[in-house]
């Protein structure tokens, strides 16, 4: 049996997003260095939505991207057999930028790993920066957020799930606990 808990309502998403733009702004200074890379799949909406965030703050579009990390990752027999690839799209030079890799959840760090193997095949940037709407901790590599929305403590045997307006119709975190 699961019980599903929501934990972070759409409002507290909004201003977490808005939280982590102004962020960004002060961190990079000049908003033409900036690349927000989305991570499938969620996190494409969530650079999506951050660049909005910030051409509103600035007035100047800041480039957004999308990457697929699956044929990157180190534990793809554990998760499936077979990987489901998506795109990527980054249509620009990430050479010299500011790229911020965005995601909906940081829990191992395996998935950013694995991002960041496969933004350099895409070129060299100045600094990679990583933006994740929820840090629910239990590392399994020394990676950690430059940018984050909300912080949860969750349990190894809990899962910890972002829903987006874009592809599951509302905003919420909900905490999925087995017993």
């Amino acid at each position: 049996m699961q019980k599903n808990k929501t934990v972070v309502n759409a409002d507290k998403i909004q201003k977490a997003l808005d939280n982590i733009a102004d962020k960004i702004l002060q961190s990079a200074g000049v908003i033409e260095n900036i690349i927000l890379i989305g991570i499938h799949t969620r996190g494409v909406f969530l650079a999506e939505r951050l660049g909005n965030i910030l051409e509103k703050l600035t007035g100047s579009r800041v480039l957004t991207g999308e990457i697929d990390i699956n044929l990157y990752r180190d534990d793809q027999t554990t998760i499936t057999r077979q990987p489901v690839v998506k795109s990527t799209k980054i249509p620009f030079s990430i050479d010299g930028k500011i790229v911020v890799l965005v995601d909906d959840v940081l829990f191992t760090g395996r998935t950013i790993r694995a991002a960041m193997d496969a933004i350099i095949d895409f070129g060299r940037p100045g600094r990679i920066g990583l933006a994740v709407l929820v840090d629910r901790g239990n590392r399994e590599f020394p990676i950690q957020a430059d940018f984050i929305g909300v912080v949860l403590k969750a349990e190894l045997n809990e899962r910890v799930n972002v829903l987006l307006k874009e592809c599951d119709k509302e905003d919420k975190v909900v905490i999925e606990k087995e017993s």
